[in-house]
């Protein structure tokens, strides 16, 4: 966007997106003043709607916030409370740096997710079912009850579920990304009428990890949607009453009891000599948990002796040992920032000329080369005739030589 084709004056959706940006940014009124080489009262003036701003400000304000001119000059309202609901959270010394930005990074995917639907006329459907009312349940029961429910309004009966993140974003609405966040904090939520509910899961832990850490998201999301949640990491540790509601829930959506008994009968009745470390490791593959969720999980069903896990981990047993013996590959983390849809309305949006190619890699936040590939990876869909026959869809004019040519 060049100077010519800026607007002299803003709306007030713009002008809320400059000052959300700059706070954000963690930047005061005077920070930016300094910045443009204005006064604080301009800054001020601008931030009301009361003194035009010109061309050359915005571009120099989309510098210093570190954001896109075609982001800043978007016609969507932002919410400029989202970092800010989290900031009011008590951190541990030296992550609430890291924390912030990691929920600017959210609230950045959040809000590009949104002006892609605008440009494609296709918002996600939100299926949310109504907030459910755990205030005179204990934590333990909410969860199991709560847990159950939802798996019957998705109809996931008692099976282990393989794609979580793709149900919850399919099935439920939310929009779920994997976010750098500092090692201690497992996962985020929030909500807001502008975004609908947003997670975000840490990347760089492991799968079972990750795989925990949605579903303890998700039970916030059911139960207490109101509520910004930072998820720390508390081991067994005493955690405050609304973890141990969301853990109950991680336990009983991932390893629902009816389904976790019957596969553990099974396997009991077919050893003479019991139940090995090696059928529970198995069992925790089969419904992608840690073995120490598992065990515990068995524990509190009474099908195992209270304190098992503990005594396994005095004994010296080693998980990681044994999962190569049993050739068993330990869940990998999932390290995708982005949905698969919003990928796709990235790609849409680019083949059809509604972005440019640099804003098309901003959005899928790569280099114009990947995002390329990635756009000639997902611009062949499979379509299928009234005959059942299958065939490959080209989503757009985008060929090999495209991407050859760099």
């Amino acid at each position: 966007m060049t100077d010519q084709q800026l607007p002299t004056d803003l709306s007030n959706i713009m002008i809320d997106r400059l000052r959300a940006a700059r706070r954000a940014r963690g930047l005061t009124q005077q920070d930016a003043a300094d910045h443009l080489g204005i006064a604080r009262t301009t800054l001020v003036a601008i931030e009301k709607g009361e003194r035009p701003v010109r061309p050359q400000e915005i571009i120099e304000l989309a510098r210093l916030y570190d954001r896109p001119l075609n982001e800043l000059l978007r016609p969507a309202p932002v919410p400029d409370d989202f970092v800010a609901q989290f900031r009011l959270r008590p951190g541990d010394a030296g992550q609430d740096e890291q924390l912030t930005r990691s929920v600017e990074l959210l609230q950045e995917l959040a809000d590009d997710y949104v002006e892609l639907e605008r440009l494609a006329r296709a918002p996600l459907p939100q299926r949310y079912p109504p907030e459910m009312d755990i205030s005179s349940l204990a934590p333990a029961a909410a969860g199991e009850t709560l847990a159950t429910s939802e798996r019957n309004r998705l109809g996931l009966g008692d099976a282990p579920v393989h794609q979580l993140r793709q149900i919850l974003e399919s099935d439920v609405g939310l929009r779920i990304f994997l976010l750098p966040l500092p090692a201690r904090v497992a996962g985020l939520f929030v909500a807001s009428s502008s975004y609908g509910a947003c997670i975000g899961v840490n990347v760089h832990h492991p799968g079972e990890r990750q795989r925990w850490s949605l579903a303890h998201e998700h039970a916030h999301f059911l139960a207490q949607r109101s509520r910004t949640e930072v998820t720390v990491l508390h081991g067994y540790q005493r955690a405050p009453t609304a973890e141990r509601f969301a853990d109950a829930f991680a336990e009983n959506f991932l390893m629902p009891a009816s389904g976790v008994k019957r596969r553990f009968h099974e396997i009991r009745q077919s050893r003479r000599e019991g139940v090995t470390p090696a059928d529970l490791l198995h069992l925790a593959d089969l419904f992608q948990v840690s073995l120490e969720a598992l065990v515990r999980r068995l524990e509190n069903l009474d099908l195992l002796r209270a304190h098992t896990w503990d005594r396994l981990v005095k004994q010296g047993f080693r998980v990681g040992e044994a999962r190569k013996m049993l050739e068993l590959a330990a869940l990998p983390p999932d390290q995708e920032l982005l949905p698969l849809r919003y990928r796709y309305l990235a790609v849409e949006a680019y083949l059809e000329g509604n972005i440019s190619e640099g804003q098309f890699a901003h959005l899928l936040h790569t280099d114009r080369t990947a995002a390329r590939k990635l756009a000639l990876q997902l611009s062949h869909r499979i379509g299928m005739d009234e005959t059942g026959t299958t065939s490959e869809i080209e989503f757009g004019p985008l060929g090999p030589a495209d991407v050859a040519n760099g």
